[in-house]
């Protein structure tokens, strides 16, 4: 996993974000998880192998949102708030 020099740090948030991804790819190896400073809150970037991108947004988008609400109830208890983004 990758981290780019942030500001505000969301170590709670992030590694529920790997563990939660780590579960539902098939090659775990390809996952990458890379922090920035979004607009106005930290931003966790998720790029996984293209053979695994649909197992992580799901029919309709639906294993993306429950992934992101999950992960900001985990950014609560860092203190913060935070996005997350799916990339090819």
């Amino acid at each position: 996993m990758t981290d780019t020099a942030s500001p505000v740090d969301v170590p709670t948030a992030r590694a529920v974000l790997e563990h939660l991804v780590g579960a539902l790819v098939e090659d775990r190896d390809a996952v990458r998880i890379d922090l920035s400073e979004g607009r106005s809150l930290p931003r966790l970037t998720v790029r996984v192998g293209p053979s695994d991108m649909g197992r992580v947004i799901g029919r309709r988008g639906r294993v993306a949102q429950a992934i992101r609400t999950v992960v900001r109830a985990a950014a609560a208890r860092d203190g913060s708030d935070v996005e997350v983004e799916f990339e090819d």
